[in-house]
């Protein structure tokens, strides 16, 4: 027989989840361990270290996504790809040791989501770059609570950041957006993506304790 460890996604607030869908390393279930105020979102696996292929990366969003969306909408405090338990008694150690995080960052991300938005030129442009990244700034930073940089890692990047916005702020968010294409759409390609579990807003550091 196979050993059997738990794979992390991340951690809830205390709720009924179980989910029928392919998560990490083929499994077929997602299921809550539930410790004190918190439920980490899990699956089994058979490896202390998945891959990190297209696949499993695929699967680790998929189910982080679909946690998100159940329910009326939760709040979710992601982990990175990758974390994984012995068993249930570490992995309630470690919600124990981490509660004040966790508990902080649960109430701080409460009802919001991540959403993604690039600016792209093409090769050969005249735009006046400083001026559209200000602009396009300074009208997605009035409908979220949070920005981050995150860095023009290309030339024909003009901007690129995460938003943190509150889920009842994303129609809002969504008309800003849209003002940004009507406005710029001509001259560069406007890359909107998410929702997301909000990795970029989160600063919690805990190993694998195995």
């Amino acid at each position: 027989m196979s050993d059997q460890y738990l794979y992390v996604y991340g951690v809830v607030e205390r709720d009924e989840i179980d989910l029928e869908m392919e998560g990490v390393e083929g499994a077929t279930e997602v299921y809550p361990v539930d410790y004190g105020p918190f439920s980490a979102v899990v699956s089994d696996v058979e490896t202390l270290e998945p891959e990190e292929t297209d696949e499993n990366s695929r699967a680790h969003d998929e189910v982080i996504r679909a946690v998100m969306e159940g329910g009326e909408g939760r709040t979710f405090v992601p982990m990175r790809f990758g974390m994984v338990f012995k068993n249930g008694r570490t992995l309630k150690s470690v919600l124990r040791e981490a509660r004040p995080a966790f508990s902080r960052a649960l109430h701080d991300l409460d009802g919001t989501v991540e959403l993604g938005v690039k600016l792209v030129a093409p090769e050969e442009t005249s735009i006046d770059r400083e001026a559209v990244a200000e602009d396009v700034s300074e009208r997605l930073s009035a409908a979220s609570v949070g920005e981050v940089d995150n860095g023009l890692f290309s030339d024909r990047l003009v901007f690129n950041a995460s938003y943190l916005v509150e889920r009842e702020s994303r129609e809002a968010f969504d008309e800003a957006v849209e003002g940004i294409e009507d406005d710029y759409g001509e001259e560069v390609t406007v890359q909107y993506t998410g929702p997301y579990a909000p990795y970029n807003f989160v600063d919690i550091e805990i190993g694998a304790q195995r």
